[in-house]
């Protein structure tokens, strides 16, 4: 971490760009520069959250650009740039759109914050993700992708409506890749410290994973114009609070494996431990056959994607 004042890089001022970057300047984490190739969108979304400062107690600089220079010394970068999902659109229909974005902004980050933590949002976020490691060259621990926050906060509210409690109370984990093949695991789902296949029925508990795996899709629906962005954007500037102070917070998230879970050379969503260091550790959960399976699974879709149209 840099001395003096902290500096976060936020790529891409859309919805979710801008939805992290007003998450940050609330948590006050340090100098907030959003970069996006529309860049008076980019400086305006920067001056509208500016001139919220007093109100915030915010005094940090927010400031827009489309340079990449300016992001120069950033502690930890924050990618959202990219198409958005539209209705009937896969996540996965989106690769070839945004594998040459990602080149991009990844050859920008390698030469002018090549000391950053970079934590990923655009989608397909398990695919691009390997691709941002792989266009960097970074060291990965370096590389998280934001995928497991998002969708254990999505069930934690499915679940928390279920059971009738305080959504403080629930505690999800939801592995594998952000999409329609993700794991969520009701074993490991707790509300106050009890396994939800206590609280709640077979059936009620499938009904909350299927529509877990499917939340984005829902909300792409709803909106028919655009995709989800407060609680992504919220959830990638959790993470980048965690690199930036330090928290050892021990979430899902997608990170490389190179044996774990009998898996290597991807990257996909699993618990780690995120601190200042990036992913400083990956716990491997006690899985049952079948949740292994459906992880090993997911995996294995992405990494045929990952050959078959990345290349890799």
């Amino acid at each position: 971490m840099s001395r003096g004042r902290r500096k976060i890089a936020v790529i891409g001022a859309g919805n979710v760009g801008a939805t992290c970057a007003f998450v940050l300047a609330q948590k006050k984490l340090g100098d907030i520069v959003m970069l996006d190739i529309y860049e008076g969108f980019a400086k305006g979304k920067a001056l509208d959250m500016s001139q919220d400062g007093q109100v915030l107690n915010y005094d940090g600089n927010i400031t827009g650009t489309a340079n990449y220079e300016d992001i120069a010394g950033s502690d930890v970068v924050v990618v959202t740039s990219g198409f958005p999902r539209q209705p009937g659109m896969s996540r996965e229909d989106l690769i070839g759109k945004n594998a040459e974005i990602i080149k991009q902004v990844g050859e920008g980050i390698k030469q002018y914050a090549p000391n950053s933590i970079v934590i990923m949002v655009t989608n397909p976020l398990d695919l691009m993700t390997y691709h941002m490691w792989k266009v960097t060259g970074f060291p990965k621990e370096r590389i998280i992708g934001q995928a497991g926050v998002l969708d254990s906060a999505r069930m934690t509210h499915f679940v928390a409506k279920e059971v009738g409690c305080n959504e403080e109370d629930v505690q999800a984990m939801v592995l594998g890749g952000h999409g329609d093949t993700m794991v969520p695991l009701p074993r490991y789902t707790t509300c106050g410290g009890i396994p939800i296949t206590q609280l709640l029925d077979e059936e009620t508990i499938e009904a909350i994973s299927k529509r877990t795996a499917g939340g984005g899709g829902e909300i792409v629906k709803l909106l028919e114009r655009g995709s989800a962005f407060y609680a992504p954007g919220s959830a990638a500037a959790i993470m980048a609070e965690a690199v930036l102070n330090d928290r050892k917070r021990l979430i899902p998230a997608s990170a490389y494996l190179d044996g774990e879970y009998g898996l290597n050379d991807i990257f996909i969503g699993v618990p780690i431990i995120l601190g200042a260091n990036g992913t400083e550790k990956i716990i491997e959960l006690d899985l049952t056959e079948n949740e292994l399976s459906s992880l090993q699974g997911s995996a294995d879709f992405y990494k045929s994607q990952l050959t078959d149209i990345l290349g890799y």
